[in-house]
């Protein structure tokens, strides 16, 4: 078995994000992968209104699957649901998604239809530039609370502008309809409410619920990674 992760919006280094959960795997004897999301600004162009988009984001992760045949369990964060839905669709290698903090959606469906119909209060939108950002003074408070020092100092000089254009363009498929799913619920999540995690999770095959902030694959990386193992 291979996982490839998928990072969440607003943030490079991918495969930073998801070290502490990929270092306990590599014992265990699971590789993975984590691609690099243009619209990032990862792949070298820089994100904005006539940056990289979500067709740019599905591209980079497809490619990652189709490199290997081996069993794959693709773990999607956050944003990362939405270019799953559309990257692993179709993909024989793909046993399994773990959408974590995340969303499944229907084609057609866009990440501006999942929310409370508002923008985040921990976003800093710049429609002029066509970016969009977190709110460095809100990073901690909202998505890190339960991390330890070091990770949240890492973790600032991590963060990214991305295309504002990803919010509105919609998923041309939805893999979690044929492939099978699990949902896990952060119940400590500050920035995707655990009742909008449950909602979004009744869609999945099963559902789990772990007592973690947004990012357990940091703050619990071992709870994180026999949930994989049992997958």
């Amino acid at each position: 078995m291979r996982v490839v992760f998928v990072h969440g919006a607003c943030v490079r280094d991918g495969s930073w994000w998801w070290h502490r959960t990929a270092a306990l795997l590599r014992e265990r004897g699971v590789t993975s992968v984590a691609p690099e999301l243009p619209s990032c600004g990862e792949a070298g162009l820089p994100a904005g209104a006539d940056g990289p988009g979500l067709s740019e984001d599905v591209a980079a992760v497809r490619q990652t699957l189709l490199a290997d045949d081996e069993p794959t369990v693709v773990v999607a964060h956050s944003y990362g649901g939405i270019v799953t839905a559309e990257a692993a669709a179709g993909v024989g290698s793909v046993r399994h998604l773990l959408l974590v903090s995340s969303y499944l959606p229907e084609v057609g469906q866009s990440l501006s239809e999942f929310g409370d119909g508002g923008p985040a209060p921990f976003l800093d939108v710049d429609p002029a530039a066509g970016t969009f950002g977190v709110r460095p003074d809100l990073l901690v408070d909202t998505f890190l609370q339960d991390c330890d020092p070091e990770v949240r100092t890492q973790a600032a000089d991590r963060l990214a502008r991305q295309s504002l254009r990803v919010t509105g363009q919609p998923v041309g498929a939805a893999a979690w309809q044929r492939v099978p799913s699990t949902y896990l619920v952060c119940a400590q999540d500050l920035g995707t409410p655990p009742r909008l995690q449950r909602e979004f999770a009744r869609r999945a095959g099963s559902v789990v619920e772990l007592d973690a902030g947004h990012h357990p694959f940091l703050s619990r990386p071992a709870a994180v990674r026999d949930l994989l193992l049992s997958l």
